[in-house]
């Protein structure tokens, strides 16, 4: 094998590797049982359900999904499909504050009177504004159902779902209700010479990939013109 095509495959395993790496940010997760009060048009009700919060990087932030293991509160009267429209906020702590409205579809099948309400899946979009470690929690949940608004209050000071260490845009500020963090968006990229690439590349997180498949190709068209 030539030495070229050595160099090339391992630059390619450094920026898998790095890619790896990077792409895996440490995570702490938990199902914590909430305690919901809720006021609802017919009087006050109250529910415990196990909610964990999952995150998916997606682009620059985290896609963030809040599930209900247990149905909370219930209604008088059958909820039709479709009736029934959910939303909460999950609360940032540690290195954010703030909170992420999330958001699901209606219910896909009718709820017979007096059922516990199945929440479906809650999702929305998290764009870190700083770095370090973030927690996740529970918060308010809002249930729209025939007109009418029940919103249900974490009654147990639940500790948070998910702890997850994150790197903001660009050191902004804290976390907003809209859900994004401020940030200035990508940094440069270092300059380097072609025998410290695979040192280089993996520094660049999960940007590297493309630009690792060029400094292969790069690299094997270069060696017959060094040779000759």
């Amino acid at each position: 094998m030539s030495y070229q095509k050595r160099t090339a495959l391992a630059l390619a395993a450094a920026v898998a590797g790095s890619v790896v790496l990077t792409a895996a940010p440490t995570a702490h997760a938990a199902v914590v049982d909430v305690d919901y009060q809720c006021r609802t048009p017919i009087g006050p009700k109250g529910a415990v359900s196990p909610i964990d919060i999952k995150a998916v990087r997606s682009g620059g932030g985290y896609k963030l999904t809040m599930s209900f293991r247990k149905g909370v509160s219930s209604s008088p009267v059958e909820l039709g499909k479709g009736a029934m429209n959910p939303s909460a906020v999950i609360e940032l702590g540690g290195a954010e504050k703030g909170r992420v409205p999330v958001s699901g579809p209606p219910n896909a099948e009718a709820i017979p009177a007096d059922t516990p309400i199945k929440i479906n899946d809650l999702t929305g979009t998290y764009t870190p504004g700083k770095s370090g470690k973030v927690t996740f929690t529970a918060g308010v949940l809002t249930i729209k159902a025939l007109g009418t608004t029940t919103t249900c209050t974490p009654g147990n000071n639940p500790r948070p779902s998910l702890e997850l260490d994150v790197q903001g845009a660009g050191g902004g500020g804290s976390q907003s209700g809209g859900g994004s963090g401020s940030g200035s968006g990508a940094g440069e990229l270092p300059k380097t010479g072609p025998l410290d690439s695979a040192l280089a590349l993996g520094t660049l997180g999960g940007t590297v990939l493309l630009t690792g498949a060029a400094g292969v190709l790069w690299l094997t068209r270069r060696g017959p013109r060094s040779a000759g």
